[in-house]
């Protein structure tokens, strides 16, 4: 074969695969981490490595449960409160600690002694200060960690009992919880450290998410089947969402499109347009699902089925469950570690 005829040949087979290189190139490639899960039945963090769909560890939190989990922005340390061995407003052991776990080591490496029995919960970062704001129950209270020195820097009132779970602004600056027997959310201002309003909600309510624009606040009743959304502008409840059975976790993608939510009776989570605020579809888990995480690219939401003892891998393109991946019993909260380069 002639030269020419090679070189003419080259240029199009590198023609043809030239899409595929710069396609190859530009392609977002998937979060790298772990994925953290409390496991109440046995007092376990749980270490899960996603890609390869299982529990790599297992480390003992101190004898009573943990039901949270947080993670360093730097993805090395998981910080679990210790909540005691009863439900929210249940009599039982009431926590009063902290465990600092290294994530590498796969130990408890500091505990944080919060010098009375509170109820320590929910740990969320603060996205601009990197405080530790955690929800403390019995306090009424958010208290404000500083994760390096492990100091209570202040404690923030919330105005109501049962103060669960807490969700933050993007700016840092507003703060809103689910009180679970007040059936209300207090919307906070962080860095004034006081109760901006107080919002009914229903009898009972759980658990509590963000749009991606802090627009909206989700929360669950737990009396009937509905999400109420609250517009964060007027700190008012706006609506009503109308769902199949009760939910309980929800949590939106980074896009601002969907909010997923779980639907514990049914062995399922919702999707809700955020747009429309209807229903799009529902998509089967595991038995009672709990939580949910959306991987930081958008691409996958974890679902702790609490009864199944598993976590569910949902494929948000597909909307398909491609994985289920045993963890420990009673599998609740999560956290993305994030694999820094």
């Amino acid at each position: 074969m002639s030269w020419p005829v090679l070189k003419v040949l080259g240029l199009v087979c590198f023609g043809l695969l030239a899409p595929l290189l710069i396609s190859s190139e530009t392609e977002t490639p998937p979060s790298r981490g772990l994925l953290l899960v409390a496991n109440k039945g046995n007092q376990t963090l749980g270490i899960i490595d996603p890609e390869a769909g299982r529990e790599v560890a297992e480390v003992p939190e101190g004898g009573i449960t943990g039901h949270e989990v947080a993670a360093s922005p730097d993805g090395q340390t998981a910080y679990v409160p210790i909540y005691g061995n009863s439900g929210v407003g249940r009599p039982g052991t009431d926590g009063r600690t902290m465990a600092v776990i290294d994530l590498a080591s796969r130990r408890v490496v500091r505990t944080l002694d919060f010098d009375k029995p509170l109820r320590p919960h929910c740990a969320v970062f603060g996205p601009k200060n990197g405080l530790l704001y955690i929800t403390t129950e019995l306090a009424n209270s958010i208290t404000v960690i500083d994760p390096k020195s492990l100091r209570i820097v202040s404690s923030i009132p919330t105005g109501q009992r049962e103060s669960h779970m807490l969700a933050i602004t993007q700016d840092g600056q507003r703060g809103y919880t689910a009180n679970v027997g007040p059936g209300t959310v207090s919307a906070i201002d962080l860095v004034a450290k006081k109760t901006l309003a107080i919002i009914p909600i229903s009898p009972q309510t759980q658990r509590i998410a963000l749009s991606p624009d802090d627009r909206w606040a989700f929360t669950a009743d737990q009396t009937a089947p509905r999400l109420a959304v609250i517009d964060t502008s007027t700190n008012t409840l706006k609506t009503w969402v109308s769902l199949p059975t009760v939910a309980y976790g929800t949590a939106a993608t980074p896009d601002g499109r969907w909010l997923l939510i779980t639907l514990p009776d049914a062995n399922k989570i919702g999707v809700l347009d955020i747009e429309t605020m209807k229903i799009a579809r529902t998509v089967a888990v595991g038995k009672m699902p709990q939580e949910i995480l959306v991987r930081p690219d958008g691409e996958v939401a974890y679902v702790s089925c609490q009864a199944a003892g598993k976590i569910a891998a949902v494929n948000l393109k597909t909307w398909a469950v491609d994985k289920l991946i045993a963890a420990g019993p009673d599998a609740d909260g999560l956290a993305w570690a994030a694999e820094k380069p």
